[in-house]
């Protein structure tokens, strides 16, 4: 008898566990855009506000899912050695750019309104970023990754209705298209981008 309540509470404590640790889509954006504001509003130098929310974006962003949908059919022509330097050299570019804009706001608030889940791997997280005196509301949707739903991650980011992801993929797609598809086009670009 008392083996048997141990079991259950053993089987109880492990339901607990599977429980706490996955993670609503919705609260994920909420505490992820929370850790970003923490940072802009800390009174340190750009640079550091840069290295900070680079660590954000590896925490909380699937980047090489963003970077094999950026690279379009090519990927299924490249070699090993060619995808591990594109993945390399895009986690840099994409760690920038990203930082370096999201520096130059100053606190922006993000409030989450609400989530539409898709399938069992992704959810569409509704937000804003409220109005200011300085610019308007903006409507922002996040496309979440939840296949762990221990640890979801940030694929897409839609601005009122335009999808960051696919305007980076049609940018390389340009690249690649004006270039007859040479891949070290793409490569130094995303060099030369990142050492600027």
């Amino acid at each position: 008898m008392k083996l048997t309540k141990i079991l259950i509470l053993l089987i109880l404590l492990n339901l607990n566990n599977t429980y706490v640790f996955s993670i609503e889509p919705d609260v994920f954006v909420q505490s992820t855009v929370n850790r970003a504001s923490d940072v802009l509003s800390k009174n340190i130098s750009r640079d550091d506000k840069i290295n900070e929310l680079k660590k954000i974006a590896k925490d909380t962003v699937d980047i090489k899912g963003v970077g094999f949908y950026s690279l379009g059919t090519i990927r299924n022509t490249i070699n090993e050695q060619q995808k591990k330097q594109y993945f390399d050299l895009f986690e840099n570019y994409f760690l920038k750019s990203f930082s370096s804009r999201l520096s130059e706001y100053t606190n922006p608030k993000i409030e989450v309104q609400g989530k539409k889940v898709i399938n069992k791997n992704y959810t569409i997280v509704n937000s804003i970023l409220i109005a200011t005196s300085e610019r308007p509301e903006v409507k922002i949707d996040w496309r979440v990754y939840t296949k762990n739903p221990e640890n979801p991650l940030i694929r897409d980011l839609i601005i009122e209705g335009l999808s960051l992801a696919r305007t980076q993929k049609e940018e390389f797609a340009s690249i690649l298209n004006s270039n007859d598809g040479n891949i070290e086009v793409l490569f130094k670009t995303l060099e030369n981008f990142s050492k600027n």
